[in-house]
């Protein structure tokens, strides 16, 4: 079958889900990075290609600091009545007004997970060649200083949080597709033995930026930023600041 035509427009969609603690998918999906990634997949339509999370657009991000909430974003209109009875509660916005709102100089409040991670070069003592090095502390803060730049954003205030590491589980020896499958797991589906466990470092910054390219932060809220997107890290979340609100 044809893959679905790629958006045209900037137009995207954010879809919040309050998680329901007590549903046995839930709990399964926050336990098994791939198999969360897998439901938030279940959102689109089929046949969007051998790529289909970059082709949608879509990012996600898990929030845990109150009640758990899932942030899905993508640039196709997600359809919630595919997420099992039970799930959570959802609520899905368009983002038209977030973009008409950028402008040099506004302030917003921002909160991306990073993926941060250094690749080795060639000639690096410390791994082998393209092996990713977790940031920790000063590094990791310079990680998100350097890529929020290029996104157009001027930092004012950086909270840098260290995150549970994301572990997924690939086949030994082979190149993982996690954006292939689309159908959720089973919650009694163990994985197979011949699958190895792969850590994803990630990091939470949240603070206090200013614009200073709309069109570039634009894109990073499109298209993401970072590595691990199909493990909840990469999607940049803004809103306006308002200091004496």
């Amino acid at each position: 079958m044809t893959p679905t035509a790629p958006p045209a427009t900037t137009q995207a969609w954010l879809t919040h889900i309050s998680l329901n603690p007590a549903s046995r998918a839930v709990q399964y999906d926050l336990a098994h990075a791939d198999a969360l990634h897998r439901r938030v997949m279940t959102l689109l339509p089929h046949h969007l290609g051998a790529s289909p999370r970059a082709h949608a657009g879509l990012l996600f991000r898990l929030d845990t600091d109150a009640a758990p909430t899932l942030l899905v974003q993508s640039r196709i209109a997600p359809d919630a009545s595919r997420l099992p009875h039970g799930y959570g509660h959802t609520q899905v916005r368009e983002m038209h007004a977030l973009f008409s709102a950028l402008r040099p100089g506004l302030s917003v409040c921002y909160r991306i997970l990073g993926n941060t991670v250094r690749r080795c070069g060639r000639n690096s003592t410390a791994g082998r060649f393209k092996q990713a090095i977790a940031l920790h502390g000063d590094d990791a803060a310079q990680w998100w200083s350097e890529r929020a730049t290029a996104a157009g954003l001027t930092l004012n205030t950086l909270l840098a949080e260290p995150a549970e590491t994301l572990t997924t589980r690939h086949p030994q020896n082979t190149t993982p597709h996690p954006s292939r499958p689309t159908a959720p797991l089973p919650a009694t589906t163990a994985p197979p033995p011949h699958k190895v466990v792969v850590p994803h470092q990630a990091t939470l910054f949240q603070g206090t930026a200013t614009i200073h390219d709309p069109q570039t932060a634009q894109e990073a809220l499109l298209h993401g930023i970072g590595r691990s997107k199909s493990y909840g890290c990469g999607l940049l979340s803004l809103a306006p600041h308002h200091p004496h609100g």
